[in-house]
């Protein structure tokens, strides 16, 4: 049915879907294996340490636990992608920066007919989460929350707005998944010149806008990971690896046992984070996956 098809072409509705960001990197990635290879430049795979017989090497990344600062990058790279590659520069108002600055010193006309930089969106992105010690799996929701924004309001991430943007999506990410939500008043402590009327505002506007779709599904979670893992591979973003020791084994064996016995005790006492978080609880009690 019409209806099916277009449900699967939705990243955040069906984890069959290929994710937006994958696609919108598609060229770039090329275009630098192509510079690389004109420039007999080594892609730097090549580095990359691999098993053997003697030797297993593991990263410390998983699905329940993502490497955080790898995670912020693929994040940043996601978001660039989107602004660089970019369909067209449809808009809300709620999200416009010229309507509603994050800032009161006055922003010049200029930076909104550009494209940020990398390391801009980096600074930006990087403080939030600093801040607010926010967590890896936290990057991941919030990317899926960003995309399903796209496609439900169909809009665009442009200079104008792509930091009102990604701070709602980062904003409902941290209250549906981290136990100790971030509350709207922090983050006017970390935007100083940002007013919590204006956070509560752009926060219902970002919540009808996904049509109170906050719930995010174990499948698509996944589906993001491993994305954004492609996406790290493909940009040379190496995650941290180290041989596998028979202390790390025991080590992720103990884990696995003890999401067993988490998994056992749900079926005798209802473990709820918080309602919004339901579809996360199996997340988080994941068994160890070695990627």
């Amino acid at each position: 049915m019409p209806e099916d098809l277009a449900l699967e072409s939705n990243p955040s509705d069906h984890p069959r879907a290929s994710t937006i960001f994958r696609s919108k990197s598609v060229t770039d990635v090329r275009e630098k294996r192509k510079s690389n290879h004109l420039n007999h430049v080594s892609p730097g795979q090549l580095t990359k340490k691999y098993s053997s017989c003697p030797a297993i090497f593991l990263d410390d990344s998983t699905v329940s636990q993502p490497n955080l600062r790898i995670t912020i990058k693929c994040e940043i790279l996601e978001i660039y992608y989107h602004i660089k590659n970019r369909d067209a520069n449809r808009s809300l108002d709620i999200f416009d920066e010229r309507s509603h600055p994050l800032t009161r010193e006055r922003v010049p006309e200029e930076y909104f007919q550009h494209d940020p930089e990398h390391k801009f969106i980096y600074r930006f992105v990087h403080t939030l989460f600093s801040a607010a010690q926010l967590t890896a799996e936290c990057a991941v929701v919030t990317l899926v929350y960003l995309e399903t924004l796209l496609t439900y309001a169909e809009i665009d991430i442009c200079p104008t707005n792509w930091k009102r943007i990604v701070l709602g999506a980062i904003l409902l990410a941290s209250k549906v998944w981290d136990d100790q939500a971030v509350w709207n008043v922090d983050y006017c402590q970390i935007l100083k010149d940002i007013t919590v009327e204006d956070m509560n505002e752009a926060e219902t506007h970002f919540v009808e806008l996904l049509q109170f779709h906050i719930n995010v599904s174990t499948s698509v979670y996944a589906r993001y990971y491993f994305d954004l893992f492609s996406l790290a591979d493909d940009d040379n973003l190496s995650f941290p690896i180290a041989p596998f020791s028979t202390e790390r084994a025991q080590s992720l064996e103990a884990i696995s046992r003890l999401c067993e016995d988490k998994y056992k005790d749900l079926g005798r006492v209802a473990v709820r984070r918080s309602f919004s978080a339901d579809h996360f609880i199996g997340i988080q009690r994941s068994n160890a996956i070695l990627s």
